[in-house]
């Protein structure tokens, strides 16, 4: 069976410095504002199409991919991103992609679904459920024939555990042993269906026994028990022990997408959830671990909000692309008889 590790801040802590814990606050505080900006801009018509926010899931970004490095991967998803934000991409780029100019990671073609940093080690993102399953293990593979210590971290949600890409991608990374990290965010609802509805285990982490791998359950709103969980599987990994799967129990806040109504949910439920927000409890022990002042922590939370106001000034400003490139960076094979 799977473990259930408890929060226990003190490792969190002491493995790492006072920049490197401001700088994990500083990205939460960029997700959350890139995510209410994004929410803003759609409401006031100026970026069109949808959206699937990630507010309330910030610990579970941030504490994953922290400490990886430039030259390990991350597959993301179409709830994905903090994932980006996490693994250091530029809100400015980000908030360009989405008002589709060319000054975006992708160039405007990509959208919100599709964001993608190569210079990061950000795969991209995928607005398939579980099509960053199967990548991260091509990756992973990759990784393990060049012979690097490298590893590859794969982001997908409860819903996605249902899928077929979910049991293969598993399995061929345990026989493999391949370093790929599957992190779950079971925030509970599979659009609008909730995992006890969709699951007859209580835990997607249980699933991990099937393939011989580690399942480990952590308290998603928790940065510390996130990262300490991860550490220890990217250890492995990195050890070519082969893949852990993480299971990152979290909330969003908001709907599913921006045309859910949140009617299968209570607002009790969406109120409770809230009242375990991952950035005031992280705020929190900054503070209490005499890591960061209260004045540190507004000065950190203000000047997150002024980067994402100026990445919205620069998007706007951003340049539209030419439709007479329409098909430029679109690739096809030619068969020939």
């Amino acid at each position: 069976m799977s473990s259930r590790k408890k929060a226990n801040a003190r490792p969190f802590y002491q493995n790492h410095d006072a920049a490197q814990l401001k700088e994990a606050l500083r990205r939460m505080y960029l997700i959350r504002r890139f995510e209410e900006g994004a929410e803003e801009a759609y409401m006031r018509g100026l970026i069109h199409g949808t959206m699937h926010l990630s507010i309330g899931q910030e610990a579970s970004a941030v504490g994953s991919t922290m400490d990886l490095r430039n030259t390990d991967y991350i597959t993301s998803t179409h709830r994905g991103h903090g994932h980006c934000i996490g693994k250091g991409a530029d809100p400015k780029l980000m908030f360009a992609e989405f008002f589709g100019k060319e000054e975006g990671y992708c160039r405007g073609r990509g959208g919100s679904m599709h964001i993608a940093d190569p210079a990061t080690g950000n795969l991209g993102a995928n607005g398939i459920v579980g099509g960053g399953l199967p990548i991260a293990v091509g990756a992973a593979l990759a990784i393990k024939k060049q012979k690097r210590d490298d590893v590859t971290m794969c982001f997908f949600g409860d819903g996605a555990s249902n899928e077929g890409a979910f049991h293969e991608a598993l399995n061929m990374a345990a026989i493999w042993k391949l370093p790929v990290i599957f992190v779950c965010e079971n925030n509970k609802y599979g659009m609008s269906v909730s995992t006890e509805r969709s699951m007859a285990i209580p835990h997607v982490a249980d699933r991990a026994q099937g393939y011989g791998m580690p399942g480990v359950v952590v308290d998603g709103n928790d940065i510390a028990a996130v990262n300490e969980a991860i550490a220890e599987a990217a250890a492995r990994a990195r050890a070519g022990k082969g893949p852990t799967l993480v299971e990152c129990k979290t909330y969003r806040t908001r709907g599913h997408s921006r045309s859910d109504r949140n009617r299968y949910r209570t607002k009790e439920e969406i109120e409770e959830w809230k009242g375990r927000d991952p950035i005031p409890l992280f705020e929190a022990q900054l503070v209490a671990h005499g890591i960061a002042s209260e004045d540190e922590v507004k000065a950190i939370r203000e000047a997150a909000e002024k980067e994402i106001a100026d990445g919205i000034t620069f998007a706007q400003g951003g340049t539209d692309p030419d439709p007479a490139e329409v098909t430029r960076d679109v690739y096809t094979a030619e068969v020939t008889a």
